[in-house]
């Protein structure tokens, strides 16, 4: 039985096999598992009225620990979006009551984005949601297989740094 995935290398060894590579499966297979658990974040977020930029600030103030906060600058270092891209997702979350900025006293040019209450609280049930989501995707996999596929992947990061 073929998938997806597989039909797609058949189709480059007929029409172009020099564009397949040792890596070309591994590197199809992870772009396609990708698109499923995207999929699955975007539709749980939708369902919180969140965006997916949304969701990934929330998440990382939530992750942050007590007292759930980052400077503005730390945030937009760890989601890999600009300074402006940040400010605007931001904007939108202060608006709804779910971060407010708050001033660094040691230094008065930064500012920290800090989860409210209800931040908090929409943080955890989007993330709880999103995790039940992920799982969904992978519900028909034995769990053997799953821990095998994980420990392939973490032997596989150590050498991608």
């Amino acid at each position: 039985m073929t998938d997806r995935v597989e039909e797609v290398l058949a189709m480059w060894r007929t029409e172009l096999p020099e564009a397949l590579v040792a890596s070309s499966e591994l590197g199809k297979r992870a772009m396609m598992l990708s698109a499923l658990l995207g999929e699955a974040t975007r539709a749980t977020v939708t369902r919180f009225d969140l965006t997916g930029a949304d969701f990934d600030v929330l998440a990382a103030l939530r992750r942050a620990g007590k007292p759930f906060r980052l400077k503005a600058n730390e945030l937009s270092r760890s989601l890999l979006l600009s300074t402006g891209g940040t400010s605007n997702v931001v904007n939108r979350l202060v608006s709804r009551g779910l971060v407010e900025r708050e001033p660094d006293q040691s230094d008065g040019r930064s500012t920290y984005v800090r989860l409210t209450a209800t931040g908090k609280e929409i943080a955890e049930e989007v993330v709880i949601a999103n995790s039940q989501a992920h799982d969904q995707v992978f519900k028909a996999v034995p769990a053997e297989v799953l821990d095998n596929a994980t420990a392939a992947l973490r032997e596989l990061f150590k050498h991608l740094s």
